[in-house]
């Protein structure tokens, strides 16, 4: 049996890329009777009936070790949250939300913050400074100028990756540019193409370095719904080592008194706008959990 990687799946037929080689494969009833529908990315072990056409059949699904829906693909390494310097102006609120998603889904979080070519104010160096204390590696970027670019490609190196970001703040400039480095696929990219002209689906791109991309964006759904209230402070990797000050296990660093994270604020240890961002989506999820009756 062989091992491969999904690369595309659609209308029934899944793409696996296995030993430089791409097969069309169908999946084995099995999976259908187990409610076990292969993604893209999953590792699988395929056994290949005609090997001049490229043809197979997936045979076994490998354990995932993460999944998400939007888009719908498995075993992601990290996320690359892309936001621009200006135009648009970042919304730090909406970013942290990004990040708390990526952190739910077990995901390494790279922030990269686009345009560096209109930081004229030298905004880049607060949200560094911002985000580092956070313990999140940041980039600064211009995908026009091709600036930065080198960076981002190292940090994808040998990674499965998903961009992730508003619209408007360059992602498709930087994935162009990041095009340019992609693995010659030939046959392979033409027959990967059938179907495109139907409903969008999630497709991975290698690049030389043997990092691999998702080429649909990440996080087009911004609900918390997944998100327990309790654990949100284990998704602000700075208040991990604070918390365990907290007088009270479950202490939701809001009202509760001997709190270890909010004496961390109290000292600068934390930015306060990072703080904010924590009670405004502890907020919205336990009043999104109220309305619906899980909380």
């Amino acid at each position: 049996m062989h091992q491969g990687i999904i690369f595309k799946g659609i209308g029934g037929f899944y793409y696996v890329k296995s030993a430089g080689a791409l097969y069309e494969c169908k999946a084995r009833g099995k999976f259908k009777n187990e409610k076990v529908t292969p993604m893209v990315g999953d590792h699988v072990g395929i056994s290949i009936y005609d090997e001049e056409k490229q043809l197979g059949v997936i045979e076994e699904i490998m354990a995932r070790k993460n999944s998400l829906v939007r888009p719908a693909v498995s075993n992601v390494d990290q996320a690359i949250i892309v936001f621009s310097i200006k135009n648009p102006d970042p919304n730090l609120m909406l970013l942290d939300k990004m990040i708390v998603l990526a952190e739910h889904a077990g995901l390494d979080v790279i922030l990269c913050f686009n345009k560096s070519d209109l930081d004229v104010d030298y905004d880049f160096d607060q949200f560094s400074r911002i985000y580092t204390r956070a313990g999140y590696r940041v980039i600064n970027t211009c995908a026009i100028k091709r600036l930065g670019i080198d960076a981002l490609l190292e940090i994808l190196r040998d990674k499965i990756s998903v961009f992730s970001g508003p619209s408007g703040v360059g992602k498709s400039s930087l994935l162009n540019a990041i095009e340019d480095f992609a693995v010659e696929t030939g046959e392979v990219s033409e027959k990967i193409k059938r179907g495109r002209h139907t409903t969008r689906h999630s497709e991975l791109f290698e690049i030389q370095n043997g990092g691999i991309i998702v080429d649909t964006p990440g996080f087009t759904s911004l609900s918390l719904a997944d998100v327990e209230p309790e654990i949100l402070g284990d998704y602000f990797p700075e208040f991990r080592i604070p918390a365990e000050s907290c007088r009270f296990d479950n202490c939701s660093h809001i009202n509760e008194p001997e709190c270890g994270v909010k004496e961390a604020i109290e000292n600068k240890l934390i930015e306060s706008v990072r703080y904010d961002a924590y009670l405004y989506i502890y907020k919205e999820i336990t009043e999104q959990k109220r309305r619906t009756n899980k909380w």
